[in-house]
């Protein structure tokens, strides 16, 4: 049975609104060490599934069709499955430092870099603990707080390195949600959007285990008659998006097994 408790675990602010912020430690506590991929048995250890970013990954409930699906593909008994995610919030909340020169002064810039991963990593290593791990895949929903970031493509890249890094797992793998369509017939930021939708879509073909979701279908409703193409998803959408996620993680973790 899966642990609910400590393996599925929430944190979510719902919508395009700023979230207080969390205290960071000036000494995070040291994470649990994660056994080289090597040196586990193709048949043992747990597939462990990070979930993190903002609104659009908030609206996504996994136990309606992400675990339901990694589940089938590998057991219950061998999956963990951890979820933190925070409305409204740049990258720059889940990179430790500074990657723009000089440092942004408008979009939205947190006064502590990293405030939201840190919180985080202690859910992941409290999750982990006593766990022999076998996969790491991170699933990552966020973007459309970053549309005046011009250097998005570097803090994918320094995030991916802090959970290589923090978690001592070389071989993580990385599905990214490329953001809607959303404000693409619209001129206001519409480099910003069109700047953040390519360069997600770079990393995860540049990375070796890298993925990219497309999620513009998934936005459509009807207002007054008039079809939009909304920042949130359906109902429906984020369900499907919850199977794409699983579907492109189960992917990457097949085709580098062994």
């Amino acid at each position: 049975m899966l642990r609910i408790s400590a393996s599925l675990v929430y944190s979510l602010t719902v919508g395009c609104v700023s979230v207080p912020e969390v205290p960071v430690r000036s000494q995070p506590q040291p994470v649990t060490r994660l056994p080289s991929p090597q040196a586990i048995d193709a048949d043992a250890g747990k597939h462990l599934f990070i979930l993190s970013g903002q609104s659009n990954m908030g609206g996504l409930k996994p136990e309606q069709s992400f675990t339901p699906a990694v589940t089938t593909a590998f057991g219950a008994e061998r999956i963990l499955v951890v979820k933190n995610a925070h409305g409204g919030q740049s990258i720059r909340s889940w990179c430790k430092t500074n990657l723009e020169d000089p440092p942004p002064t408008v979009g939205r810039v947190p006064k502590v870099r990293g405030n939201l991963y840190h919180p985080l990593l202690e859910m992941v290593t409290a999750t982990i603990e006593g766990e022999q791990i076998q996969t790491i895949t991170f699933v990552w929903m966020q973007g459309e707080s970053d549309l005046r970031n011009t250097n998005y493509r570097a803090y994918l890249d320094a995030l991916l390195k802090q959970l290589q890094d923090d978690l001592d797992f070389k071989d993580i793998n990385f599905v990214i949600g490329r953001i809607s369509d959303c404000g693409l017939d619209q001129t206001k930021r519409l480099e910003g959007k069109k700047n953040i939708r390519r360069t997600q879509v770079e990393f995860a073909e540049f990375y070796e285990r890298g993925s990219w979701v497309d999620t513009d279908d998934l936005n459509d409703r009807m207002q007054d008659g008039i079809l939009i193409h909304d920042l949130h998803y359906t109902p429906e959408g984020y369900k499907i998006l919850g199977e794409r996620f699983a579907q492109h993680a189960i992917t990457l973790i097949k085709a580098h097994a062994n």
